[in-house]
């Protein structure tokens, strides 16, 4: 394993920060370093593992569309893509009639932004305190983390943060009439796990329709079923104008997609584009992992096993525990203290979990984990914990 470790060091750019593991398989929630260690995974590619590791159904649709066609351009029709398409809008929110597939979350957020700048014909934007959208230019400059942003200023200007869940700062941002869009996550994720509250949410949505502003909902975390429904925003019932998606979709390949509102209409031409977006393969991957995630009941069961392990992290008796938050299977363990050192003690209990800001430890287990293994990363929790 060290050799691993040791060979990806020396050639990678150097802008991931390492953990000593080499991991080499994964079935369902669980993966195995070269050493053969089996752990829990709650990292779960950052939320993308929903559907489990090595899915079967995932995989096989991926290797027949590899033996029949991998690369379709856009400027050509796919069966594949056609087929992902009327199914991604057939599970979509209210509304939600087009898309644009890409391959990465940043991705979407960097569409979404380009389509209400041209739509509206308007440059502002406004943001979240705490939010995170991606690390491109245009989604790291919606972005709220200082060390994100400083080292690449000036980043996409006329950026206006403002703090999450406050409606009264939100309509003074937007009274003046000249905003593009409000970008926000229904749960912020890297912001701490905070999810925001169905008044605040739809007293958003409300006032980008009085300014005339489109709503960009951020689901690339909390998307496929993450949080106890297919959709974040269905638990309030929004219906935003762009819904930028990926992680989950399409079972661990790489994929993105902006859902558009049928208000918004058809995109003009030529103004927008991706060579990868949409081709076969992806295609075939997310329609297997939708599919799996229907006939799964995911989001269902999310909801429930969500429920239950909040319920048991909340059952630790420990002064460094502050608050345990989170919608569904994606929830934070706030602590009076730094998060990494028992992110490392978690992992040599044989659990997987990451940080959520300085003091969070986030768990984003892949969906189809059982209750047996969660109660065992509440015990390894426990016991880590002073």
């Amino acid at each position: 394993m060290q050799g691993i470790c040791e060979k990806e060091m020396a050639y990678e750019s150097g802008f991931s920060q390492k953990r000593p593991i080499a991991l080499v398989r994964g079935k369902g929630a669980r993966v195995w370093d070269a050493q053969g260690r089996e752990y829990i995974d709650c990292i779960g590619g950052h939320g993308v593992a929903i559907v489990g590791h090595a899915n079967p159904e995932v995989a096989l649709a991926i290797a027949e569309q590899a033996s029949r066609l991998m690369v379709c351009p856009s400027s050509f029709c796919s069966d594949m893509r056609a087929e992902l398409l009327e199914t991604l809008i057939g599970i979509a929110p209210s509304g939600l009639a087009r898309a644009f597939l890409c391959n990465s979350g940043a991705e979407a957020v960097e569409a979404a932004l380009k389509i209400a700048r041209l739509l509206t014909g308007r440059r502002r934007l406004v943001a979240a305190m705490r939010g995170f959208h991606g690390r491109t230019m245009g989604a790291l400059s919606v972005t709220w983390r200082r060390e994100y942003r400083a080292p690449f200023e000036p980043l996409v200007p006329e950026v206006h943060f403002v703090p999450y869940g406050d409606l009264a700062a939100m309509e003074e941002a937007l009274a003046g009439g000249e905003t593009a869009a409000v970008i926000l996550e229904v749960v912020q994720g890297e912001g701490g796990v905070i999810p925001g509250k169905g008044e605040y949410l739809r007293g958003v949505q409300a006032l980008c329709r009085k300014y005339g502003a489109l709503f960009i909902v951020d689901e690339v975390q909390t998307g496929f079923g993450r949080t106890g429904r297919m959709f974040a925003c269905q638990h309030h019932g929004l219906e935003p104008d762009l819904l930028c998606l990926a992680k989950g979709i399409a079972g661990g390949v790489p994929m993105g997609a902006v859902l558009i509102h049928e208000r918004l209409g058809r995109m003009p031409p030529r103004k927008h584009g991706s060579t990868f977006g949409g081709s076969p393969l992806a295609c075939a991957a997310a329609l297997a992992a939708i599919r799996f995630i229907q006939k799964e009941r995911l989001p269902q069961r999310a909801a429930e096993l969500g429920a239950y392990f909040m319920e048991r992290l909340r059952g630790i008796e420990s002064p460094a525990v502050r608050e345990v938050r989170g919608l569904g299977l994606m929830v934070g363990v706030e602590l009076r203290e730094k998060a990494a050192p028992y992110l490392s003690a978690l992992a040599e209990r044989g659990i997987l979990a990451l940080s959520a800001g300085a003091t969070v430890v986030r768990f984003l287990p892949p969906l189809v984990i059982s209750r047996e293994e969660l109660d065992q990363v509440v015990a390894a929790l426990s016991e880590a914990l002073p």
